[in-house]
């Protein structure tokens, strides 16, 4: 299975894709999409739509995971965020990809194991369950590869869960 994890950005987006074989996970591919801000949101959003079409032209991932908007923070840049996400499911849609988002706790809850942690705390356990040096891969690459862990994460979860209500 392969998943390919997007944290969307109006300026920069995140993109990590890892196979999952059996129990092995291997990053593939990370990486950061950039529109020059000096450029009209429009404008950024569809380079970036025309960048992440390339990728996943490139990639070929089974399935897409994007964050969600972190709303509480600032309700101006969930709205641009919120853009970025829906470029994301366009450019997916595009190619035929399933869709799934998770909201940030929800990352970090399935990668750390805890819904609060910090931004490096993601990192290093990204950077230790997928076998790579701690410096990296930039923080937004760094990012998508944990909403791409999350959703096999939680792929893993529904396929025990399955299994376990089909037993007597």
């Amino acid at each position: 299975m392969r998943v390919l994890g997007v944290d969307p950005g109006t300026v920069s987006m995140g993109y990590g894709l890892i196979e999952e074989n059996g129990q092995q996970l291997r990053m593939l591919d990370c990486g950061v999409l950039s529109a020059p801000t000096r450029k009209p949101p429009p404008e950024r959003l569809y380079e970036l739509y025309l960048g992440l079409l390339d990728i996943l032209a490139d990639s070929q991932p089974q399935e897409i995971a994007i964050e969600e908007p972190f709303v509480a923070q600032n309700i101006r840049s969930a709205l641009a965020i919120g853009r970025a996400q829906a470029v994301a499911m366009l450019a997916a849609t595009n190619k035929g990809i399933p869709i799934y988002t998770y909201p940030p706790a929800k990352v970090k809850q399935m990668v750390t194991n805890y819904g609060g942690s910090s931004k490096g705390q993601v990192q290093h356990m990204v950077c230790l369950q997928l076998g790579l040096a701690q410096s990296s891969p930039p923080s937004d690459a760094t990012d998508a590869l944990a909403i791409a862990l999350c959703h096999l994460r939680e792929r893993q979860l529904a396929t025990v869960l399955a299994r376990g209500n089909r037993q007597p």
